[in-house]
């Protein structure tokens, strides 16, 4: 059975997250739809990442096995002419191995945080940032971020609903730069916990703001409880850049 890969760009604001589920549309959902439509097939499409509701992608990768095999620019080109209209693009398709899994063959994932920090509201970018009027110290968030870089029990980032087994995770990479009015925050990881890079970003508003000390992210993440940490900043801002795949640079 013929198994493409998708590379996936969307909106996350029209979407209850990645999973298909009964209380509102998703991006699976939506994707699994436009494939019925275009190949008449019910099929189930595989995500590398349940992004939450409310945030984006500029390359989530998924892939679907189709009982016929199609031309993967012809697959691209129906698909996008179902999803028209819909806030989700396929970037790129392409045929691929029966071995490769999008979220079981990933072994990297990059997240893009961003804050519009001035004191004027948000007009052309609302819901695709977090605007933050109180002025903030990138460069004290980024010197803050470094503690919590390498293998480390992130209890304190980690949501009440998180599924996952254990909360220790490596994180790879947790920079803060700015770039005039907006604040860019990266995080790269091989996985990352349910909200943990939201739970991280609001932290870090509280060093920026000056509510915090520098060493206050350490301290929280030696508490091993979410109550010692910030406030989980909103999806707005959050993206998924990149899944990361063995042979392949970073994502």
């Amino acid at each position: 059975m013929p198994r493409y890969r998708l590379t996936l760009e969307y909106d996350g604001r029209p979407f209850q997250g990645w999973q298909a589920q009964a209380n509102g549309p998703s991006v699976q959902a939506t994707l699994e739809a436009a494939i019925a439509a275009f190949a008449g097939e019910t099929v189930r499409v595989h995500g590398a990442g349940r992004t939450d509701t409310g945030v984006h992608a500029l390359g989530q990768v998924a892939h679907v096995d189709l009982g016929r095999a199609w031309p993967a620019g012809t697959a691209q080109n129906a698909l996008n002419a179902h999803l028209a209209g819909k806030g989700v693009v396929v970037l790129r398709a392409q045929a691929v191995d029966g071995g490769f899994h999008a979220r079981f063959s990933a072994i990297g994932r990059r997240y893009v945080y961003t804050i519009l920090n001035r004191r004027a509201p948000c007009a052309l970018d609302a819901g695709r940032v977090w605007h933050v009027p109180r002025p903030l110290d990138a460069e004290l968030m980024h010197e803050a971020a470094q503690a919590l870089v390498g293998r480390h029990d992130f209890t304190s980032f980690r949501s009440a609903a998180c599924q996952a087994m254990s909360p220790v995770k490596t994180l790879d990479r947790l920079c803060v730069t700015r770039q005039g009015e907006t604040i860019h925050i990266e995080a790269a990881a091989r996985s990352f916990l349910h909200h943990q890079v939201r739970n991280m970003v609001g932290s870090l508003r509280l060093v920026g703001e000056g509510r915090w000390p520098v060493d206050g992210m350490a301290r929280a993440l030696a508490a091993r409880d979410r109550a010692a940490a910030g406030p989980t900043a909103p999806p707005d801002g959050l993206y998924l850049v990149g899944v990361a795949y063995p042979g392949e640079g970073a994502p």
